[in-house]
Order: C-alpha cells, then sequence, then structure tokens
C-alpha cells in the first residue's frame, strides 16, 4: 500500500482537469455550500485533554478521583471544545469506475465530489484524509487541514492509473457497421454478479477491506464518505460495523449508459474488472427495457438496505452536476437534526 505519490509526473490533462476543478468547486463552496457543511457536521462539543493539580476554584465535580487516591493529592479533569471534525473521502478507483458515455467517466465525477468535500472542509478548518481502494487498499493519504492538502486529494483521486492506463470508452451513439462484426463497448454491464476471490488490484472492489482499513486507522471519529459504484458483495455488514463508531455515508455513482442503454445493434460489452465479453442486441427493446428495470431495482435495493442500516445514502449521476445530490443530502440531515 502506498501512502505518498509524487506529483512531479503527474499527466498534463490531470493537472487541468484539478484546476478546472478547484475553481468550479470553490465557487461552489462559496455560493451554495456555506454554512450547510458546518450546520450539518458539527464537533464533538467538550471532550476530555488531560488531568492537572486542582487548584482553589475549581469545580470539585471535576476531580478525578482515581488520579487523585494515586498520587495522594487532588487532580481534576481539564476538558477542551472540539470543534474540528475529521473527514475521509474512501474513493473506489477500481476498473469500472474509468467508465463514462458522456463528459466525464464516473471517476471524474467521485474527483468533484471529492473536491467539493476538501473544500468545505478546508473552509471550515476541518481536517480531510483520502483512502483509495479497489480489491486492495492501494493509498491512503492521512487527515490533515490546508488547502494545499484539499487539492492533493482531488488530484489523487485524477491521477491514480492514468499514467499507464489506456482509457478505451466507446461513444454510445456510435454505429455498428455490421451485424457480423459487432462493436466492443469497454464498459460493465450487467450489475448483478458475485465477484470472484481469486482476482486481484482493479479488477476487483474490496469494501469490505476498505472498511476493516478505516477501523485500523482512525481512533477518532471520523466522517467517512465511501464513494463507489457498489459492484461488490458482502459489504454491507462491515459498513454497519464501521458505522457504529464513525458516521458511514454511501456514495453510488453510475453513469446513464448503464442504466438505459442506447439502441445501437449488435454490441459486445466488455466487463471492465473480469475482462468478460459478452454479446448482445441493443436494438431490442425487450433487452434494454430488463437492463433498466434491473438497474432501477438495484438502486432502489441499496438505498433501502443502506437506510434500514442507519447509514446515509447519496446517489450520484456522473453526467449531472454533483452540486445537488450533495445539498439535498444536506437538508435531510438537517431535517432529521431538528426532530
Amino acid at each position: 500500500m502506498e501512502q505518498s505519490t509524487s506529483p512531479t509526473m503527474l499527466p498534463r490533462e490531470v493537472i487541468r482537469r484539478v484546476r478546472e476543478i478547484q475553481i468550479r468547486t470553490g465557487r461552489q463552496v462559496a455560493d451554495v455550500l456555506a454554512g450547510q457543511y458546518e450546520s450539518v457536521f458539527k464537533g464533538r462539543g467538550i471532550e476530555f485533554d488531560e488531568v492537572r493539580p486542582y487548584v482553589p476554584g475549581d469545580d470539585i465535580r471535576t476531580i478525578d478521583w482515581n488520579v487523585t487516591a494515586r498520587v495522594g493529592e487532588p487532580y481534576v479533569k481539564r476538558y477542551v471544545e472540539d470543534r474540528q471534525l475529521t473527514l475521509m473521502v474512501m474513493a473506489d478507483v477500481s476498473a469500472s469506475q474509468d467508465f463514462g458515455s458522456h463528459h466525464r467517466s464516473k471517476r471524474e465525477a467521485t474527483a468533484e465530489l471529492s473536491a467539493l468535500l476538501a473544500f468545505s472542509a478546508n473552509q471550515n478548518d476541518d481536517k480531510i484524509g483520502l483512502t483509495l481502494f479497489h480489491g486492495n487498499v492501494e493509498q491512503y493519504i492521512p487527515a490533515r487541514k490546508g488547502g494545499k492538502h484539499s487539492l492533493r486529494v482531488v488530484r489523487e483521486v485524477l491521477a491514480h492509473g492514468q499514467v499507464d492506463a489506456k482509457r478505451s470508452t466507446a461513444s454510445p451513439t456510435e454505429e455498428v457497421p455490421s451485424r457480423s462484426k459487432p462493436k466492443r463497448f469497454r464498459r460493465w454491464l450487467p450489475p448483478f454478479r458475485r465477484r470472484t476471490w481469486w482476482r486481484s488490484g482493479r479488477q476487483a472492489t474490496n469494501i469490505a477491506g476498505a472498511m476493516e482499513f478505516l477501523m485500523s486507522v482512525s481512533s477518532r471519529k471520523t466522517i467517512c464518505f465511501v464513494i463507489s459504484d457498489f459492484l461488490d458483495d458482502d459489504y454491507l455488514q462491515p459498513m454497519q460495523s464501521a458505522n457504529r463508531k464513525h458516521d458511514v455515508i454511501a456514495v453510488l455513482v453510475t453513469d446513464p449508459s448503464e442504466i438505459d442503454i442506447p439502441a445501437v445493434g449488435l454490441v459486445n460489452l466488455e466487463d471492465a474488472e473480469t475482462g468478460e465479453v459478452r454479446q448482445y442486441d441493443t436494438s431490442s427493446s425487450s433487452f434494454r427495457e430488463k437492463v433498466v428495470a434491473q438497474s432501477q431495482r438495484r438502486i432502489d435495493s441499496l438505498r433501502r438496505q443502506f437506510v434500514a442500516s442507519g447509514i446515509d445514502f447519496i446517489h450520484i449521476d456522473a453526467s449531472r452536476d454533483v452540486v445537488d445530490p450533495l445539498v439535498k443530502f444536506f437538508h435531510m440531515r438537517q431535517r432529521r437534526m431538528r426532530r
């Protein structure tokens, strides 16, 4: 597992995208999210700091009787106001996140959401950290404060795998020249199969392992955004366990072409994580309707499972603005806090 990455070898395209995201999300944080983040995520108030010798005037209710008995003179507990929060962005960087049928991929949408969270945390003097995971935990950046650190969080999400990766996505409007030579679409479909134990690296997604890692590195309560397409199994219980100690928020990122297949004739659809290729006739309306129904059932099922587990749920469409779903989430949390 890598804990740091040098920025010197970043592709020029990644640097350009980071700057674009910084400008756009910086304005959105200032104009749209100002105040909402702070009102939803509040510090824990008063927490224990240390013990010190008793001095006349101290409240006797703060006396630490165990320490007093041990040293033979009165000591009191000292408390401090703790308003600083720690946010951890846990971003799925498995191969399926590279898919994008519109102006950006799911990973780019993840980077933009990460930027909104990082810049909001920075504006409120909170700490922000990052964990990149796929079949394993690939990179961990401990939570820190500062504008440069917030930019690094965005940069690492975008830059991961970009130096060597060859992204291959086809336009959904591209016609198939012949039914005998189907077009190959490097994408994921359908979202209803079990991961196999023998795959590793970016060819798998292991959310349960990421949750175990979070529990091992975060002693303080952390607000944890798990951003993924959740193409995995057996992760709900680990997320529930992590949510008992931390504040876990599940963020589902989907691409519209994963839900509504365009009618482009006979195509080969390749699973980006397993390499499995299957041929489908997308001109069949019954096939497209089946995909839409299955995809919608999956999204609804994820929402119900997370809500029933006490885990907040956000759905991000990679082709659309990520601000609106985040604002709706903030409003939902505010309403719940008033009850």
